[in-house]
């Protein structure tokens, strides 16, 4: 072909023949550019943004279900409830990456022994799938959990991931977070929970849509009472203290143990806040200066102390002795 007969071909055709699997490689390259940035800019908005909406609100809008959610802050969550997540949840949230290893490899030996199918997702994983994907399964949906994942590992703290996990966790039918869920359920917020209703939330999680927290039977109700349990066991061994560890922990239930100092010295001793009203007046002591606090007398016997000598009893006069009777012949 001359020059001539090629400079009569459309220049848009010459063009696309000669850069189609150009323009397929940049296409490819810009996809998967978008695939790895997209999710890094998203995860890093929601460091610092609360999540607005997610894919499963959306449904529940849709299907006519409505959805209710009310934020509220880790400070003010109720510890209990941490406890009760993480008891029912994932016991080592603390200590794993994201991802179980052992918790994923058990569960897929129970599930293929046959019965109700189990997952081995941690809460890191849960909170992923909330927050920027959808519910269902599929080997496309896991795969970007996966990614989701490790990237909130990566550029979250663990208290952010609970966080995250307790306002957007599904609890009910269109009932979004635990704080949506203790008023509709128990009728006051997340603030102040007992062990039992944080358990009975944590119960729900799994099956929102088929659970209910308020006098539950059967399987949840056992299953509440054994998160109780873990509740306090969670407590001693301190599994919760990755979530607390970059802020000030939540006063618990239990009130603070202090030292109060009582006018008398020597009078020190422990007892829960608020101290008694002291039982003597300090005006009435003649207390003119400020008290200062005095070291503890110890608890020591007091000196033995020699008694004073007794005086010798005074002397008798002699009695005199009758006169010796003659011996009369």
């Amino acid at each position: 072909m001359t020059r001539r007969q090629t400079s009569s071909i459309p220049k848009y055709k010459r063009r696309s023949k000669r850069s189609l699997g150009g323009r397929i490689g940049a296409f490819l390259v810009k996809l998967i550019l978008a695939l790895i940035l997209l999710p890094i800019l998203w995860v890093l908005a929601y460091r610092f943004i609360n999540p607005p909406v997610t894919a499963t609100m959306l449904g529940d809008v849709f299907a006519g279900r409505g959805a209710t959610k009310e934020w509220m802050s880790l400070d003010r969550i109720d510890r209990d409830m941490v406890r009760a997540a993480i008891g029912a949840e994932d016991s080592k949230f603390c200590s794993h990456n994201g991802f179980d290893i052992e918790a994923i490899e058990d569960a897929m030996k129970r599930n293929a022994s046959g019965g109700r199918i189990r997952g081995g997702s941690t809460i890191s994983q849960q909170t992923a799938k909330n927050a920027f994907l959808w519910q269902g399964g599929g080997y496309a949906r896991k795969g970007a959990e996966a990614w989701f994942t490790f990237l909130i590992e990566q550029m979250w703290d663990k208290r952010r991931i609970m966080e995250v996990y307790l306002n957007l966790a599904e609890t009910g039918i269109g009932t979004y977070g635990v704080n949506a869920g203790a008023q509709r359920y128990f009728g006051h917020d997340a603030s102040a929970m007992s062990a039992a209703e944080a358990a009975r939330i944590a119960a729900v999680l799994p099956l929102p849509k088929k659970r209910g927290a308020v006098a539950p039977k059967g399987f949840t109700r056992r299953y509440g009472n054994t998160i109780t349990a873990r509740v306090g066991q969670v407590r001693r061994d301190g599994l919760d203290a990755c979530v607390y560890a970059e802020a000030a922990a939540p006063v618990d239930k239990a009130p603070p143990v202090s030292k109060v100092k009582r006018p008398i010295p020597g009078a020190e001793y422990e007892t829960l806040t608020p101290p008694p009203a002291p039982v003597e007046d300090v005006e009435a002591l003649g207390v003119e200066e400020p008290l200062v606090e005095v070291e503890p007398v110890p608890n020591e016997a007091p000196p033995l102390v020699e008694p004073p000598a007794a005086e010798p009893p005074a002397e008798e006069p002699p009695v005199a002795e009758p006169p010796a009777a003659e011996n009369v012949q």
